[in-house]
């Protein structure tokens, strides 16, 4: 350029730092393709997410080890055997029947963990969907609309939102257990597990669908937004077919963690009365059979607890190395 111009130079060349990520990626590599990469890479979260599976499928098989290997169902009652001659619970045998010892009235304590494990479980995965399906879709609507429709959704999610989680649980569950739910085309009875999914499950959609509604109110004033509407797409063409991957990545991760808090509110809910009834069992309910029998059958308790930190742990440390994985801005080198 010559002396007497005006103007300005720019580089074409890339600066030396993007150009190093951009050669440790290959060509044409998606967001949840990367995020896999990543995430097969954190050991420790494969290792935990592993754990969270064994622990599940030990549970889904109960019926087998109750039927041909304990012989004897969850609420089988054997005072005979399962009591000592101080009338105190026996405790772990390491062999088929009451592997890991009795309860107070003679019930075998492996058998009941692995059925207990079922309950928690169910409740823990219909809560997460109930939580998950109507926080989006709330989430969504109030974010894009805006309005009177955000104005209605948002007071709904700060009304349940005020109350704490256990005990508008326990409000709700104690009402519940009574009256049962009369949803119009069926009822759901009080002793129903699914009276204790529906309870958490709502009680956590606050929690979710006010992330989603905040991002959502950023997406909706993007570009690619503005160009679906001059195209003549309707509202929910845009909401769920624009919007709705755009946050998929915020749904993957709250996923897990509203799992983890589920099972823990569940086994909440039961040991104070509020959740399982009897006779069914969960961790919940024989943790708080077992309290009563301290310390003399330590095993009671102690068994359900360990389990339950167990799945707990496994699915929040899952959790965090997805959310690690879909993080955007997580720097961590990919071989080809």
């Amino acid at each position: 350029m010559s002396d007497g111009a005006v103007g300005t130079e720019f580089s074409t060349e890339m600066p030396e730092a993007l150009r190093a990520e951009g050669e440790e990626l290959p060509p044409g590599i998606g967001p949840y393709k990367l995020a896999w990469r990543r995430l097969r890479r954190n050991k420790v979260a494969l290792a935990f997410g592993g754990l969270f599976f064994v622990l599940v499928l030990m549970c889904v098989l109960a019926p087998v080890y109750a039927n041909d290997i304990a012989h004897t169902g969850p609420n089988d009652e054997n005072i005979a055997k399962a009591l000592n001659q101080y009338g105190l619970p026996i405790g772990p045998t390491w062999h088929a029947k009451f592997f890991l010892g009795a309860d107070g009235v003679g019930r075998d304590i492996a058998v009941r963990l692995l059925y207990g494990g079922r309950s928690s479980l169910e409740i823990g995965a219909e809560a997460t969907l109930i939580t998950m399906v109507f926080a989006t879709i709330l989430g969504i609507v109030a974010g894009y609309f805006r309005g009177p429709a955000d104005g209605f959704i948002s007071r709904a999610f700060e009304l349940i939102w005020a109350y704490p989680v256990y005990l508008l649980g326990i409000a709700l569950g104690v009402v519940l257990a009574i009256s049962g739910l009369d949803l119009g085309l069926f009822k759901i009875g009080g002793n129903s597990l699914l009276i204790t999914a529906i309870i958490i499950g709502v009680i956590y959609i606050p929690y979710v669908g006010k992330p989603i509604r905040g991002q959502v109110l950023g997406l909706r004033e993007r570009e690619f937004i503005d160009a679906a509407r001059q195209q003549g797409l309707g509202h929910l063409r845009i909401m769920f077919g624009e919007i709705l991957p755009n946050v998929a990545s915020t749904i993957i991760v709250f996923i897990p963690l509203v799992l983890a808090n589920a099972i823990l509110t569940e086994a909440g809910l039961s040991y104070v009365g509020a959740g399982v009834r009897p006779p069914n069992a969960s961790w919940g309910t024989m943790i708080s059979d077992g309290i009563h029998l301290l310390p003399a059958a330590v095993h009671t308790m102690l068994v359900p607890g360990i389990m339950l930190v167990l799945t707990v742990l496994g699915i929040n440390v899952f959790g965090d190395g997805v959310r690690d994985a879909l993080d955007p801005r997580a720097r961590i080198r990919i071989d080809h």
